[in-house]
């Protein structure tokens, strides 16, 4: 019976056996996100339902303790406020998928919080998946859950951010704005 079982296992080709590859991490996966980014900062027109676009020069920093990423993006806002700055500090905790953030904007209050980070289907690789962050917070000037799905496919970063009201009495997803960036530079 011995001698049937190692037959067998030898009709079996060789890499079969190998394990299959380990999928990257959530901290892999956003640290692989540094570099040089440009694209569109893109908000909603709900009068036209068109998108409406602002370029915007982004720039991520994956730290060295492999869970903290600083992201810088730049963009103009118009001649009454001008060039725009948010910096914002992220730290992920492997264990949890929990992400904690702190953004800071010129003439803002600053913004923090902790969003839950979730893998969509298995990552192919390191620039191929999508991760989708949910959280409770402020959106305007009442409560929402807020939904942002960002996407990697390659040398292409689209992050879309959806709302929905809390005490709005509706289920349903609205579209806020997303970044749409391509991959220019590694830092």
């Amino acid at each position: 019976m011995r001698r049937l079982a190692v037959f067998a296992l030898s009709l079996i080709p060789g890499g079969a056996l190998a394990a299959a590859p380990t999928p990257p991490s959530l901290a892999e996966l956003l640290a692989a996100t540094a570099g040089d980014w440009q694209g569109e900062l893109q908000y909603r027109d709900y009068q036209s339902d068109k998108w409406e676009g602002l370029p915007v020069k982004v720039k991520v920093q994956a730290q060295g303790d492999g869970v903290t990423v600083v992201r810088t993006a730049v963009f103009d806002d118009g001649p009454k406020t001008g060039i725009v700055y948010i910096t914002t500090v992220t730290q992920l905790d492997p264990a949890t998928g929990r992400e904690s953030y702190a953004a800071f904007r010129k003439n803002r209050e600053p913004d923090s919080g902790t969003a839950q980070l979730l893998l969509g289907s298995g990552p192919r690789d390191l620039t191929h998946w999508t991760i989708i962050t949910t959280e409770t917070r402020k959106d305007g000037d009442s409560l929402a859950l807020v939904r942002e799905t960002t996407t990697r496919d390659g040398t292409s970063l689209v992050t879309l951010k959806e709302v929905d009201p809390v005490d709005d009495g509706v289920d349903g997803w609205l579209p806020r704005n997303r970044t749409v960036l391509e991959l220019v530079g590694n830092s």
